[in-house]
């Protein structure tokens, strides 16, 4: 082979390094996918990734399923598909919907692998580099993965206890555009917020869409937990008072198992076309065979009684995380939700959460630590940690080791630097560090 000068070599380990398109620069490890490797180890209390117990869920109803379909749809189930979804499940999905306050038309709704596959279609149809993407400050980290990759900025807004606060993304879109940026989107997770677990008011929701209405932004509004609530529901979807301007992304994988793949996006008629056209540009069409058997679920089990019967689930875990986190550390502050299935924890300001992470799976628990998201680096004094995978016994073993941890922590800071100990700590921000200048 001929030797090539050092502009077209690549490095050590790929020498197809330099061949790659820009935007594969965008293309890093999730922290939290790369803690399931770990957090999978029969010995480590996981509090990290937020799996479904789909243990909660009837072997019998799917494999019922599943044979109906191959018995009476098998053909048809093998065979390529179209490229928007099997019509009688786009039907089905407006009944899922409509708990949610939204009337739609089936023709609207376009299926994907997943909603995270909708998410990758819509970044890929509106992004272009240097564009810009609002989201709440923290955001779902493979969001800002996907934004990331397609050479698109990201800027946090500012949320609290009610979610994404307006005023401040009023003073975000005008500075930005003061500056001539170009905002393309909204994206937010109203519902039982990942990864912090709160939900925007239904006052917030309607003031926000005025926002993003008055200056020509699109919202993507993200709701995988939407129907997960515990005590109460959460409002109703913004896209069931906002057709035009909201693209509402939706998945089976926590109301039923991740493992069908099987999400949706309801757009707006001429972005419902585009979707796609993007999809069948992507996988030619989502899986026929997943598809049926989610509809002969939906068609043949009371899969609203198996949704309660999640929230039930998650419920009684949620409640033995915060149990035990009082019991444990009372003098931390952390986020309690409603739905959903994380808690957002906010450790003294001295404590950085992902320098600590190798030394809580020594101790044998796993967390997400706060910078995974965040754009910018921010997050370091925060943890997520997911209450739906591990039982109840099993999270408070995990509450106690992270105790361990945490105080292990400060007392060795205490020792060196004389930064005190944690009870001097009990006024954190539940977000973290002091929202950025927005004036």
């Amino acid at each position: 082979m001929t030797k090539q000068g050092s502009s077209q070599a690549g490095n050590n380990l790929d020498p197809w390094y330099h061949h790659y398109a820009e935007r594969a620069g965008g293309l890093r490890a999730s922290e939290v996918r790369a803690l399931f490797a770990v957090a999978s180890r029969p010995e480590v209390v996981s509090l990290a990734g937020g799996m479904p117990y789909v243990a909660a869920l009837p072997q019998d109803l799917v494999i019922n399923a599943m044979e109906s379909v191959m018995r009476k749809q098998g053909a048809t189930a093998m065979q390529y598909g179209s490229g928007q979804g099997v019509p009688v499940l786009r039907e089905q999905i407006l009944e899922v919907m409509a708990l949610e306050g939204i009337k739609a038309h089936a023709d609207d709704v376009v299926v994907t692998t997943g909603s995270q596959h909708a998410l990758e279609l819509v970044s890929k149809l509106f992004l272009n580099p240097g564009d810009v993407v609002l989201s709440e400050g923290p955001s779902y980290v493979t969001a800002l993965v996907i934004f990331r990759s397609y050479q698109a900025d990201v800027e946090h807004v500012p949320m609290d206890d009610y979610g994404l606060i307006p005023e401040a993304l009023r003073e975000h879109i005008a500075r930005l555009k003061a500056a001539g940026r170009n905002i393309k989107f909204l994206y937010t997770i109203p519902s039982f917020h990942n990864p912090a677990g709160v939900t925007l008011t239904w006052e917030r929701r309607l003031e926000i869409l005025e926002i993003c209405r008055d200056n020509n932004i699109l919202v993507l509004e993200d709701n995988p937990y939407g129907l997960l609530y515990f005590d109460r529901p959460a409002p109703d979807a913004m896209r069931s008072v906002e057709r035009d301007g909201v693209v509402y992304l939706g998945t089976f994988s926590k109301t039923l198992a991740p493992g069908f793949r099987v999400g949706w996006a309801l757009a707006p008629h001429a972005i419902r076309e585009k979707l796609v056209l993007a999809n069948e540009a992507a996988v030619l069409s989502p899986s026929s065979f997943t598809q049926l058997i989610i509809s002969e679920y939906l068609s043949t089990a009371d899969w609203k009684g198996q949704i309660n019967t999640f929230r039930g689930v998650y419920h009684e875990r949620k409640n033995a995380m915060i149990a035990a986190l009082d019991e444990y550390l009372p003098e931390l502050t952390w986020t309690n939700p409603n739905g959903g299935f994380y808690v957002w924890v906010t450790l003294p300001e001295q404590l950085d959460s992902k320098a600590m992470l190798p030394r809580a799976v020594k101790e044998l628990v796993a967390y997400t630590p706060g910078t995974a998201f965040f754009s910018d680096g921010e997050g370091r004094q925060n943890m997520r940690l997911s209450f739906c995978y591990p039982t109840p016994e099993n999270i408070r073993v995990g509450i106690r080791r992270l105790a361990t941890v945490i105080r292990g922590e400060l007392d060795l800071l205490d020792t060196f630097a004389g930064t005190g100990s944690l009870d001097s700590h009990r006024d954190n921000r539940r977000f973290g560090a002091p929202p950025p200048d927005i004036s």
